[in-house]
């Protein structure tokens, strides 16, 4: 985009982040790049005792090797402008909380918090910021779905002080805060999005 344009003159790039190839191949050539947002995840729920290899094999392309393949790429040019940059990996409250039939979910999460730790700290010299939004069960059309189920979702609202789940502008508001020079000494950290889940 031109100085002044719409955001809308930007065309999406659709493509399998699993596929490294195409990855790099998309992506290289799309730049320049001053933020990146990872969003992209799966959630294949099975009890510890039936997860199968596919579906940790899945898990882990989606929800920790894409996002360190466009990190790369992405973090690399940004390197290579010379000009500071923001990354937000979004994570979950799963990264930190054991639950039910997530066992690969959790993992998945824990590691790329750890991730977005490492890539602070290495980034951090090239006045890039890395840091991760955790929220908890967020009300997306498929988070209204999944949890619509009243005698369901209240085992979860209960853990919550705050008494309800995330809407999806409670998360763009911290992403777009932890993309912004309002977090302008903040890397390395986790923003909880959970209302409070953790804590009880």
């Amino acid at each position: 985009c031109k100085a002044g344009e719409s955001w809308s003159c930007l065309a999406p790039l659709c493509l399998d982040l699993a596929d490294w190839e195409a990855t790099e191949a998309a992506l290289g050539p799309a730049g320049p790049f001053e933020l990146l947002v990872n969003n992209a995840a799966v959630a294949l729920l099975q009890p510890f005792l039936e997860v199968t290899r596919e579906a940790l094999d899945r898990s882990l392309d989606v929800n920790l090797r894409a996002v360190l393949h466009v990190s790369q790429i992405v973090a690399r040019q940004m390197i290579a402008q010379g000009v500071p940059g923001a990354i937000v990996n979004v994570s979950s409250q799963a990264s930190q909380r054991a639950l039910r039939d997530h066992a690969v979910y959790c993992c998945t999460k824990s590691a790329l918090d750890m991730l977005s730790k490492v890539m602070a700290m290495e980034l951090g010299p090239h006045k890039i910021r890395v840091n991760t939004v955790n929220p908890t069960v967020v009300m997306t059309d498929m988070g209204r779905i999944n949890w619509s189920d009243p005698q369901k979702s209240a085992a979860m609202i209960n853990r919550i002080p705050l008494g309800k789940f995330a809407e999806v502008d409670d998360v763009v508001n911290s992403i777009l805060f932890l993309l912004s020079d309002k977090s302008a000494m903040t890397t390395g950290s986790s923003l909880m999005v959970d209302g409070g889940f953790l804590v009880s």
